[in-house]
């Protein structure tokens, strides 16, 4: 709640300090802008403070983690955890971490295969634990810092229950994973970016300070504030809405050239370009501090894409013309 508290007084203070009491063009452009700004903290303040729930799983480490020695400069230290295990296709592997990289990588395999490193410099790696939850839609593991709320310990839960408060622990950790055919997966980390290649399922990708890239035969879903998106998908048979957005970033996603949607697409600063042929249904062109939309139909329609961006460009392109 307290990330909430300050990001919501910047917000204030950051408007009411930038309108010029002469122009009330100038404050409604900045009122725009605050509402976009608002949006994308509240984003960041429910990923940096995830809500709890009653329930609680089976969480273990594994028996393979080990410690792999200190790094060369005086004060760092280094550790590896290693975990294996079955998850059965249909199920997901989920990776939630907060300072460091989340990496996926399909393969032939039929074991999935977590390697989590560890490194700290004026923190502690042996304070970060890194738990494993078996659950019936998978596996979820999680790097669980030490929390700064004593009444409130974190926690390591599917999807977006559980709780995770850090605060002044520069311990970074790095994970690395290999999906069987079939098995889905979901990266969620803050401070880093997230990387699916090859993934013979869907895909969903969290962060806030971080580049998202998905190479996925199945869905994929992907948000960030800070870095662009590249998504390329095998399939378009979504229920309901897609979407996909930043702040400060382009997107581009790849479809299969089958792709029926009905499409919205915003950016602040960037331009939109669509590969489909589709039927607009309006359009704004920007422009002194307004957004540049489209709404169109793209195929029969049926469903909702939905994307967005302050700065960067937006676009939509055939699955065949991809180039990751």
């Amino acid at each position: 709640m307290k990330y909430k508290l300050l990001l919501v007084s910047l917000l204030v203070v950051t408007t009411f300090a930038t309108v010029p009491t002469r122009s009330f063009e100038r404050f409604s452009r900045t009122l725009t802008l605050t509402n976009h700004w608002a949006m994308a903290a509240l984003f960041w303040s429910n990923v940096l403070d995830l809500p709890a729930t009653a329930d609680q799983s089976a969480a273990s480490l594994a028996p393979e983690a080990r410690t792999v020695g200190s790094a060369a400069s005086k004060g760092d230290t280094q550790e590896e955890f290693r975990w294996q295990g079955r998850v059965q296709a249909g199920q997901t592997v989920e990776i939630k971490g907060v300072n460091g990289s989340v990496s996926a990588e399909g393969y032939g395999g039929n074991q999935v295969e977590v390697v989590a490193n560890k490194r700290g410099r004026r923190s502690d790696t042996k304070g970060v634990e890194i738990r494993v939850v078996e659950h019936a839609g998978g596996v979820t593991i999680c790097a669980v810092y030490p929390s700064d709320d004593a009444s409130r310990p974190n926690d390591c839960q599917p999807g977006r229950a559980g709780h995770m408060n850090v605060r002044d622990n520069d311990v970074e950790v790095n994970f690395v994973v290999k999906v069987p055919t079939g098995v889905g997966f979901s990266g969620r980390t803050v401070n880093g970016g997230v990387e699916a290649q090859g993934i013979g399922g869907d895909v969903e990708a969290t962060t806030v300070n971080g580049d998202i890239t998905i190479d996925a035969s199945g869905i994929a879903r992907a948000k960030t504030v800070n870095g662009s998106i590249k998504a390329a998908m095998g399939s378009a048979s979504w229920a309901n809405e897609l979407s996909f957005g930043t702040v400060n970033g382009s997107i581009t996603l790849d479809f299969p050239s089958a792709l029926s949607t009905d499409v919205r697409a915003e950016t602040l600063n960037g331009d939109l370009s669509f590969d489909f042929p589709m039927i607009t249904q309006s359009a704004q062109e920007g422009g002194r501090g307004r957004p540049k939309r489209v709404s169109a139909t793209i195929g029969s329609g049926g469903r909702n894409l939905v994307l967005k961006t302050i700065n960067g460009d937006i676009r939509l392109r055939r699955g065949s013309d991809r180039a990751m």
